[in-house]
């Protein structure tokens, strides 16, 4: 899961960066509105930590941002106001939570892995179709389906963006730790994997190639 960090707080930052990819999330850092709007526009994200007070802006109003593109990244707001009347107006802005500074690092990621599960980006259903992107397995009406490593995760994060056309540069971004040291035909290997091993066998079809934009989630629809 790619988490979006916007701290101008450069040792916060950085702190929380480091602590979050040490349980396996992938981060991206901002240190303000301007460039923490350049990433929402180009990638993906499950999460973003935003915080209240920016140099350039106001977190409150970079969560409009995230809502505007998909209401499925979860936006968890810090803040060091600690008034009940923040916290609400944060709330009612659309956060999904929010968090008084100074926190606990620990319960920050058990407040991170609560918000995620309840935002239903663990486990995927789709009509007949269950994803489970924590223990690696599709079920698909109650038959287990054979696909493992990237291309079970492409299958995943399209499923997670289901109403979204999704470009090769993001799926890497969001998937491959090191995405400029590979090509973007890995991505296609993944696809044709997805269509071979699970579309073809079971006569369904749940990735759509959009000419020079990308890919989309489109199940159901029979092929």
């Amino acid at each position: 899961m790619r988490i979006l960090i916007v701290e101008d707080e450069v040792t916060l930052n950085k702190t929380i960066s480091e602590g979050l990819q040490e349980f396996g999330y992938q981060t991206d850092t901002s240190e303000n509105f301007k460039d923490a709007e350049y990433f929402i526009g180009i990638r993906n994200y499950d999460l973003v930590l935003a915080d209240w007070m920016l140099p350039d802006g106001d977190g409150i109003d970079l969560v409009n941002v995230i809502k505007q593109k998909t209401s499925k990244t979860a936006v968890i707001i810090l803040s060091a106001k600690d008034d009940k009347d923040s916290e609400v107006k944060a709330l009612k802005a659309g956060a999904d939570d929010y968090i008084k500074k100074p926190f606990n690092f620990d319960v920050l990621v058990a407040r991170i892995e609560a918000r995620l599960r309840f935002g239903g980006t663990n486990v995927i259903k789709i009509d007949d179709l269950t994803i489970d992107p924590d223990e690696e397995k599709i079920i698909y009406k109650g038959t287990d389906i054979e696909l493992k490593g990237k291309p079970f995760e492409v299958l995943t994060h399209l499923a997670r963006h289901s109403d979204q056309i999704v470009s090769k540069e993001q799926l890497l971004d969001a998937i491959w730790e090191e995405p400029e040291l590979v090509t973007p035909n890995v991505i296609e290997v993944a696809i044709n994997q997805i269509r071979q091993k699970m579309d073809k066998p079971l006569g369904i079809s749940t990735i759509e190639t959009v000419r020079r934009r990308g890919y989309r989630f489109c199940f159901p629809k029979k092929a």
